[in-house]
């Protein structure tokens, strides 16, 4: 059924609308993001099914939403995974002893934005955009010290090198999850994005670097010791990933059931850390004591077992549940038929390169994952070069503004008042400069999968 021109489907739709703006709102509303789009799927869906009940059609409904709470349930129990695996290795002081390695080899301003927006880059295809962006802004703060101008330099180009390290793998961004469930790219194709994404981060931040002067601000060491495992977390991350890519690629079954199969593996690796507990941890007071290190046994001292359930509690519940709202709003709007007139409008009437580019643009305004949700949801006759310009643009257009992406609305909590909506706005045309080039690249280099 066709409910486009009804009013149920304007409801629907500006029932969708008012969600978003709340949604957009949210640094200054402080309203959870999820709230509204669980209540606007709610109401869509309750639209959806009232009508197909009056026409005696209700089993076309209830398929079609159990259809999209599949495609849900995928991604929730694949992000739940990962987000554990994350959340543990934070727990084991990972990323400390990396923030205090970096704060510790007393590098200049200068080296300190390359090597955080290289390592921003470099993470994020496997940590994703938005733990990798939190943790190199940790770092900024602690080297700039009161120099507002570095950070907020630093805090633009740690988002654009997280978005854009993001943008050419599986897991770096839930838009290229989504893109490789369903199957348009296989994973060994994401690497085709690879100089395009390297060239969006390298065009603005050799720009912005010549603004910052190459002098060392001096900053307190801080010694960080990693909690027992924390490399085998990281060695049984990659083992998760691994299983997951060959369980799609050789298997041809979902990639979360080899994550589900790592979630597994890190659940008995903590079973081990339990039972080892005790004698580990006298082990390591008997080192401190001969080595008569105080602080060392006083840390012992507040030490507690590793505990998978407590890591899995700590996932961002409001961000999974956003995606929930999410997924199902376009999905509805899609079933009453929206999806059909924007692809029709878009992919037919345009030409197709312009149409990607122009998901990457909008991705800046609106969140990326509804806009590619809505595209692999019109599935519009692409090839795999078109398949990965709307990968790459989707990824990369949130850094056009701060807001753009779930990296940059972070950052603007965790640098309040240094790193701001206004802040990021100055520097726009420079990164728009890196967008259009990413884009120009992809298609000269990557000419022949066209």
């Amino acid at each position: 059924m066709d409910l486009t021109a009804t009013a149920a489907g304007y409801v629907a739709l500006v029932v969708f609308v008012l969600a978003y703006v709340l949604v957009m709102g949210e640094e200054v509303l402080h309203l959870r993001k999820s709230k509204p789009v669980l209540v606007a799927a709610g109401i869509i869906w309750g639209i959806i099914g009232f009508i197909y009940m009056q026409h005696g059609m209700s089993a076309l409904s209830e398929a079609a939403f159990k259809h999209n709470l599949l495609e849900y349930a995928e991604l929730l129990l694949f992000l739940l995974v990962a987000m554990t695996y994350i959340n543990a290795m934070e727990e084991r002081k990972l990323f400390d002893a990396l923030r205090a390695w970096m704060v510790g080899r007393g590098f200049s301003l200068r080296t300190v934005f390359w090597l955080t927006g290289f390592m921003a880059f470099f993470i994020s295809p496997i940590a994703d955009n938005l733990t990798t962006a939190l943790l190199m802004c940790a770092v900024v703060m602690k080297v700039g010290g009161d120099n507002k101008k570095f950070i907020g330099l630093a805090c633009i180009n740690i988002v654009i090198a997280a978005n854009a390290g993001g943008a050419f793998s599986p897991f770096g961004d839930i838009t290229t999850l989504m893109v490789w469930q369903k199957g348009v790219v296989h994973f060994e194709q994401f690497i085709d994005l690879f100089i395009p994404s390297l060239v969006n981060y390298l065009v603005p931040a050799a720009i912005m670097s010549c603004f910052i002067k190459n002098t060392v601000q001096h900053t307190e060491e801080e010694a960080v010791i990693m909690k027992r495992g924390a490399r085998r977390v990281v060695l049984l991350f990659l083992l998760t990933i691994a299983t997951a890519v060959c369980t799609h690629t050789f298997l041809g079954l979902p990639p979360v059931l080899g994550m589900m199969t790592g979630l597994g593996f890190l659940q008995f690796f903590g079973f081990y850390l339990r039972k080892s507990f005790s004698k580990a941890v006298l082990k390591a007071r008997e080192k401190a004591e001969r080595e008569n290190n105080i602080k060392r046994l006083e840390q012992l001292g507040n030490v507690v077992p590793f505990d998978v359930f407590s890591r899995i509690a700590r996932a961002e519940w409001d961000t999974l549940l956003f995606f929930y709202g999410v997924v199902l709003c376009v999905g509805g709007l899609g079933f009453m038929g929206y999806l059909s007139l924007v692809s029709e409008a878009m992919y037919t009437h345009w030409d197709t390169t312009y149409a990607n580019i122009a998901v990457g643009v909008l991705s800046a305004i609106v969140d990326n994952i509804p806009v590619m949700f809505a595209v692999l949801t019109m599935n519009p006759d692409m090839g795999l070069g078109q398949w990965l310009l709307v990968t790459l643009t989707a990824g990369v257009g949130g850094s056009l503004l701060s807001i753009g992406s779930a990296a940059g609305v972070a950052l603007m909590g965790q640098a309040r008042g240094i790193y701001t909506f206004a802040a990021h706005l100055k520097w726009t045309p420079v990164i728009a400069l890196g967008y259009i080039a990413s884009i120009l690249v992809h298609l000269w280099l990557n000419a022949a999968l066209f």
